[in-house]
Formats: C-alpha cells, structure tokens, sequence
C-alpha cells in the first residue's frame, strides 16, 4: 500500500474524476488508515511504498505490477500524469529480491490482471479496452508462466479489470457483467459457473473493487446489497469507507497490491 499523502483530483483520465470536487487530503489519509487497520486486523501483512510529490495516484497501489511466484511484471501506464510511478514500483520490488519483468507493452497491473491460482490449474483474467493494451496479454503470460483469460472492458466507467471484477479467494469471483462485452460474459459464465453476480448499484458504488483473502471481503461501504449476496454465499464482508479516495476512481483494491512471493 502507499500512502495518500499527496493525493489530489489534479486532472481527469477516467470518468470519476473531477478536479473542480474538492478534495479532503486529511479525511483520504484517515480514510486509509482505516483500510491498512482493517487488513491488519485480519491478519495480514501490509507493506508500505513510499508516496511521491507530484504523484497524487500513487495510492492506488495496485497498478504497479501484478505478482505470480515471486515474479512481478511491472506496469507501464497509459497516461503520462502516471508515468512515473513505474520506476517507484520497480525500484521497491528489486530493492526486496523480486525477480522484476520490464514491460514493453501498456499495462496497468493488478488494475487490469487478477490472478486465481486455483481456477482451471491457475488463471490470470486481464481486461483490455481502455489502459492495458491486448498485447500486455501474451507479454504478462510469458513473464509470469500462467494461462491468461483475455476479457473485454466496453464500459467506459469500469475502465479497469478491478472495477468490474475481483477474486473471492483462489478460485471463485464475483464481476458485472455489464462491464463485458456479450462474449466476455460468456466466457466468465463458462469459466466460473459458480461466481458472485454483482447488480448495477454495487458496480457504482465501487463494490467490486474489493480484496477477498477466502473468507473476508473487504469492499466499499456503500455497496451493502453486495455484501449481502456475498453473506448469503458464505463470506463475511467487512465494509469500509474510501468515499474521499473514490473521488480518483478507486476503492479498496486500487489501494491494495497482493504480494505473492
């Protein structure tokens, strides 16, 4: 996770964002306390990258890479306002021993990659429309040796994979379809027959940009139908409140970088 220190709504490269909406810089940092608190308290272990001037995005930690064994691939960023956040990534990934892959291609991280390790032997899902390019695709399966699911995006306010789906636990998700294109619904119909379903209401309210660990399901407070369906499915969501920090077009699991040595 990285800190909001400087975060700000300086410009607008996704529909959430709107630099004349004012922004609480103190309520985003207690707002994010509050995230790293809670994840704590469910036990995990939260690493910390250090945030940058000039960078308000930065928190949104997890479109640095995406990490498999040990292995990060790194992002390369469409927008040049979040161009330098690469190097900061990379630079805290080989400063801790992980094997880093370079990217040639456009792409945005665990922003557009999710990674289930126990889906049909082990699966990384991308979307594609409108920051990870489609060759990123074939580029991530080489670099982290794993089957990748390409899915496209056609909804421009679910602009990233994470938006619009998210990973349970190893093997199972919940999504919008709305966000697909009709045959990207199919394959995730055929794929994960047994997944979470999210209606509209929750898709906007950032619901599905959440961090499932196989029991918990931390998500946005204001997605509560969610967090009913995924009570009755047999987990137990844990609400927080982002609202401050959703005013850059994030929630949770922007925040949030899984780390898998």
């Amino acid at each position: 996770m990285c800190s909001p220190a400087h975060f700000a709504v300086e410009y607008a490269i996704n529909p959430w964002m709107d630099p004349a909406t004012p922004v609480d810089p103190e309520l985003a940092v207690k707002q994010w306390d509050g995230l790293r608190e809670t994840l704590i308290g469910l036990g995990h272990e939260v690493h910390l990258l250090d945030p940058e001037p000039g960078l308000p995005d930065m928190v949104f930690a997890a479109n640095g890479a995406v990490t498999v064994d040990g292995t990060a691939y790194g992002a390369r960023f469409r927008h040049e306002q979040r161009s330098a956040e690469a190097a900061a990534h990379r630079s805290w990934y080989e400063a801790r021993g992980w094997r880093f892959v370079a990217p040639v291609r456009t792409n945005e991280g665990e922003g557009d990659f999710a990674y289930l390790p126990d889906a049909h032997g082990g699966l990384l899902l991308a979307g594609y429309g409108f920051r990870t390019e489609l060759p990123a695709h074939a580029e991530a399966q080489e670099a982290l040796g794993r089957p990748v699911v390409s899915l496209h995006l056609v909804d421009p306010r679910f602009y990233h994979l994470d938006v619009a789906l998210a990973a349970l636990d190893d093997a199972n998700v919940v999504y919008f379809p709305g966000a697909f294109s009709v045959a990207s619904q199919r394959v995730l119909a055929q794929l994960f027959p047994d997944a979470v379903v999210a209606a509209d209401e929750d898709a906007l309210a950032f619901g599905l940009n959440l961090v499932g660990d196989g029991r918990n399901v931390v998500l946005a407070s204001e997605a509560t139908r969610l967090a009913g369906t995924l009570r009755a499915a047999g987990y137990q969501p844990v609400p927080v409140e982002l609202a401050e920090l959703r005013k850059g077009g994030g929630s949770v699991k922007c925040c949030v970088a899984e780390l898998r040595p």
